[in-house]
């Protein structure tokens, strides 16, 4: 079955299971929409109720749910009415931790949902703040790295493991203290025109997607302090699959749609549409196979990213020693990215790290090991606008001295992990069976740099290419590389 037939058939199960539910309202079960009275029993008996009767929604009217952890049981969708609020506790021991902690859990359910127009609301500064208070007092064990608690410490929104036919619309879902919303191992997700609004704290990731099998995330809008769209495999016996992001906004203080950390297991058939991004500190779209699993079957088509600290960065790593990655058949098409001189999330709060200054703005990147080869890459009809104006002052790597740029197969995977690089557009290093067409770069100011560096790169074309301020009529320099093609 296709990706798009199995995801609407997907759909379809789930949309066939909400229209037979029956609501019952909150009132029934003595649940309080005053803001200070504890929920946190009555809304689990209540979904405990509507479970083992056949299933149904809980419907909150417009009011303001404190509660803590609760649990959803199989059939029973939580739906928030708009001007309906479920407000997390600021008492740690009002919450559960199960690997993680969270305000929702489901654990190994079927036909769940969040829906509505209505809020979750973390208040996450004010609950990790309190966290914070008790580790200090010792009541609470934690690494405390960073000055921070540990992400799994603090609670995040929703936790949902190993379910199947989960439905999440309509609802925004703000303040998170930790990660916003994680689904793992899960089968049959659909999140769909919903709002994430979530910089209160670190590691605001606004949607987790773990290791799952069969996801669409569409119609939504994102703004986190953290990767925005971030799809990760913690099972080296797992697969994340069958994805598909489509007509969706992000804006991130780290990456805007990425995957790869962690990356233990693999990724397979993700396909990426229409998306938006705009004022984000790290890359638009980042892929990385560090951990010892794959990246494959990738496809990124009509993507537009303004104002974001880089457009595409491709990496294979080894951050466990003798586990080397594999990323092939990326495709990535019609692109347009800006990328600015400054930081491009400057005054956001919760940005990401200033690092050394001055530096160099880096290229986008294609980036494996020697003995790990990035391979069958696709890039069409693609913009990227940087900002120029490399200094040679700042941290020199000559045409000569490519060797000099350090491989960091254990570092953390970032655009800008090499420092600095020999090209202002496009570095890659460690590839094959590369297809470039179509691709415009321009900067805006002189760049000392060249447009494009190809690295230990073999069966290469580029065609169609179009380069302003190359400072040379040659837009691209080879350093031991076999089979390059440049066609007008």
């Amino acid at each position: 079955m296709s990706l798009k037939n199995y995801l609407t058939f997907a759909l379809l199960t789930i949309t066939c299971l909400q229209l037979q539910a029956k609501d019952y309202r909150t009132s029934l079960f003595g649940i309080h929409s005053d803001g200070i009275t504890l929920n946190t029993r009555s809304i689990q008996y209540a979904i405990d109720f509507i479970s083992q009767n056949g299933g149904g929604r809980l419907v909150f009217n417009v009011g303001r749910y404190l509660t803590g952890s609760v649990h959803l049981k199989s059939n029973v969708t939580l739906h928030l009415e708009e001007g309906a609020v479920l407000l997390g506790s600021l008492n740690p021991w009002d919450y559960d931790k199960k690997v993680w902690t969270a305000i929702v859990f489901a654990h190994d359910q079927q036909n769940i949902g969040i829906t509505g127009q209505g809020v979750i609301d973390g208040r996450g500064r004010y609950i990790a703040r309190n966290i914070v208070d008790m580790i200090h007092k010792g009541l609470i064990k934690d690494l405390f790295r960073q000055d921070r608690p540990e992400a799994e410490t603090r609670p995040v929104l929703a936790y949902i493991r190993n379910c199947e036919n989960v439905n999440i619309k309509g609802v925004t879902m703000q303040n998170s203290s930790s990660w916003v919303q994680i689904y793992d191992q899960c089968k049959n997700v659909a999140i769909d025109s919903i709002t994430v609004d979530s910089k209160a704290y670190w590691n605001n990731d606004g949607i987790d997607i773990v290791d799952c099998d069969g996801v669409t995330i569409t119609n939504s809008f994102i703004d986190s302090d953290d990767d925005g769209i971030c799809l990760k495999s913690h099972d080296a016996s797992k697969v994340c699959k069958n994805i598909l992001v489509r007509n969706c906004t992000i804006r991130s203080s780290a990456n805007g749609i990425k995957f790869g950390t962690a990356s233990y297991g693999g990724f397979s058939n993700v396909k990426i549409y229409n998306v938006k991004i705009f004022d984000t500190y790290r890359s638009a779209v980042t892929l990385q196979a560090v951990d010892g699993g794959f990246v494959e079957n990738v496809i990124v088509d009509s993507l537009k990213a303004y104002n974001t600290g880089n457009a595409i960065f491709l990496r294979i790593g080894e951050r466990v020693k003798g586990k080397k990655g594999r990323m092939e058949n990326i495709s990535i098409s019609n692109m347009y990215v800006e990328v600015p001189a400054t930081k491009p999330d400057a005054g956001y709060e919760y940005e990401g790290p200033i690092e050394d200054m001055p530096r160099n703005i880096s290229p986008s990147g294609i980036v494996g090991m020697p003995d790990a080869i990035i391979t069958n890459v696709t890039l069409k009809n693609i913009e990227i606008k940087m900002p120029g104006g490399g200094n040679p002052m700042y941290a020199k790597i000559g045409l000569d001295e490519l060797d000099k740029v350090p491989e960091k197969p254990t570092f953390y995977p970032e655009f800008s992990m090499f420092d600095e690089l020999p090209a202002w557009g496009l570095y890659l290093r460690h590839a094959k069976d590369i297809k470039i067409s179509n691709l415009t770069l321009s900067c805006e100011k002189k760049d000392y740099r060249t447009a494009i560096v190809a690295d230990d790169v073999h069966g290469a074309t580029f065609e169609g290419i179009k380069v302003t301020q190359t400072g040379s009529k040659n837009y691209i320099h080879t350093h031991k590389s076999t089979g390059i093609v440049q066609k007008k």
